[in-house]
């Protein structure tokens, strides 16, 4: 990732200039360590995605499901731009060591976790560390090579970010099903504990030597208590506190305040984090409202999925998510040639990507436990070339559009938007969920078996339902209700399919509200506009 500060043409200019060409030794070891480092922190955001319901399992706290996952995005995301601000000033290496140490001790502090709340806390820490090391991995290109060799690492980092993101579930579902979710934190430490030393020795020590350079720091601070109250806010309304409550009242005006005031201190500020004259571009604009769509799909649809594959199907995770990992990775690399060997008909392969995307979520979503798994792997692949050609064309088409100079700016927004869209659609959905989930299974649930279930049974379960996801859950509770005779032994029966019935039904309406996202993207994509290559030409 490049910079999220604007340059002036000069700099631009100049840039070439100012770089120090080191020993090809050093370059290759530190690259290497800069490929894993991002590895690792791609892997960090996807790896917990066929882990959750054995977590929940484990731990309990289903009404928290999906706090795992968020806790690290909105780390991570609050740190990108911070964080690269900031390496401008003092180098990428401080940060580097700095979120190798923070990444190591949350996986260990994880991979010893005894509670949900712990779970949940360590991976807001381990989000810190990957947000660092995300942003110095990108940005250390511009340290280790010249220009003109960019921009082959750069590909050569997205495609281990893409691959990272899908072997993460598939190595998370291999270690859970063989040993423990504990391993998949755990598992970071021997890797990551050698990179961290051989960054301290041989990573080059390159900072600015302008000592005037004003940092954005009221933007850094406006940005932290814009996003974090505002995704709090949906997280806990409606399920903690109600909607109209004053705490989830409070923390939505003052993130929707915050936001207000980060906006007024980029528009005047000398280097700002995130440039306002971004957007003014149409292109752009409309680019980073169709990302944050495709990013509630994306992100929505990697945790969701392995709940209905465990609770519905009982089946294994990764058996099945597989396929829409890899039509995401293979969506991108067809978008990409096209856009090349067309000129860049960019509104009609985005038009084409959203429709495939909108059509794979609608199919998703009439999902049921009879579905042949075949169906099932048909409409994942379709989802995932969608997605995958969508976000692929967007960020070739806003790398495009606006001014070389902000070239950077544009990737980093463009990655900030879809992690943040990722963030909004599981703190969203995550409401969806244990709201209809609850309220189905008040309604699935006989009279008489809420009658004759022991007190507090009903909504002891409801809060979680273990007994979906974990076997000797539903074990124990059948025994339970067994020892209260013949009726307890029905009990168990039409308890439990009480609940597969609730589980399906609050799925279903997750996936419709992943449907209705990727209508809006479809329908943001008929005014999306950027001139192909060879309008370019004719023009000039």
């Amino acid at each position: 990732m490049a910079p999220a500060s604007g340059q002036n043409n000069e700099a631009d200019a100049s840039h070439g200039k100012d770089f120090i060409q080191l020993p090809k030794r050093q370059v290759v070891i530190s690259m290497a360590c800069v490929t894993l480092v991002v590895f690792l922190g791609a892997q960090g955001q996807t790896i917990v995605a066929t882990a959750l319901p054995d977590i929940v399992a484990d731990l309990g706290g289903f009404d928290r499901y999906v706090w795992i996952a968020t806790a690290y995005m909105v780390a991570a995301t609050i740190t990108v731009p911070i964080a690269g601000g900031l390496s401008d000033v003092y180098g990428r290496k401080p940060f580097f060591i700095l979120g190798l140490a923070i990444f190591v001790a949350a996986s260990a502090l994880l991979g010893i976790s005894r509670s949900m709340n712990e779970v949940v806390t360590f991976r807001a820490v381990q989000g810190i560390g990957g947000g660092l090391i995300m942003t110095s991995g990108f940005v250390a290109v511009a340290d280790l090579f010249p220009p003109q060799d960019r921009g082959k690492h750069q590909g050569l980092l997205a495609g281990v970010y893409g691959i990272a993101s899908v072997v993460g579930p598939i190595v998370g579902d291999l270690i859970t099903a063989h040993y423990s979710w504990n391993w998949i934190f755990l598992i970071n430490i021997p890797i990551a504990v050698p990179a961290l030393l051989l960054m301290v020795w041989i990573f080059p020590s390159l900072s600015s030597e302008s000592e005037s350079r004003k940092l954005d720091y009221p933007g850094m601070v406006a940005l932290v208590f814009a996003v974090v109250p505002l995704l709090l806010a949906l997280s806990v309304g409606g399920v903690y506190h109600e909607w109209d409550s004053a705490l989830s009242v409070g923390m939505l005006a003052l993130g929707l305040a915050m936001a207000v005031v980060f906006i007024v201190i980029e528009l005047r500020a000398e280097l700002p984090i995130m440039p306002m004259e971004l957007y003014a571009d149409r292109s752009v604009s409309l680019g980073m409202i169709i990302v944050v769509l495709t990013g509630f799909g994306l992100y929505s649809s990697l945790i969701f999925l392995p709940l209905f594959f465990r609770g519905v199907l009982g089946m294994v995770s990764s058996s099945l998510l597989v396929p829409m990992l890899l039509g995401i990775v293979f969506g991108g690399i067809v978008a990409g040639q096209l856009l090349s060997r067309t000129g860049g008909h960019y509104q009609l392969q985005v038009l084409a990507s959203t429709a495939l995307t909108t059509i794979g979520m609608y199919l998703i979503s009439t999902m049921n436990e009879a579905t042949d798994p075949v169906l099932i792997g048909i409409y994942l692949v379709l989802t995932g070339l969608g997605l995958g050609g969508t976000l692929a064309v967007i960020s070739v088409a806003v790398q495009n559009s606006v001014p070389f100079r902000l070239v950077g700016a544009g990737t980093s927004a463009n990655q900030f938007f879809r992690t943040v869209g990722g963030m909004l659609g599981l703190t969203v959905v995550g409401v969806v969920m244990t709201l209809s989930f609850g309220s189905k299974l008040e309604t699935m649930a006989s009279d008489d078996l809420k009658t004759s279930l022991p007190e507090g049974l009903l909504e002891s379960v409801k809060q979680d339902p273990q007994a979906l996801l974990d076997p000797s859950e539903a074990d124990l509770l059948r025994e339970r209700l067994v020892e209260e005779g013949p009726e307890g032994i029905q009990n168990v029966d039409s308890l439990l399919d009480s609940l597969n019935a609730a589980l399906v039904g609050a799925l279903s309406d997750v996936f419709t509200v992943l449907v209705v996202t990727a209508a809006l993207s479809s329908a943001a994509a008929l005014f999306f506009r950027v001139p192909t290559d060879v309008e370019r030409a004719r023009q000039t």
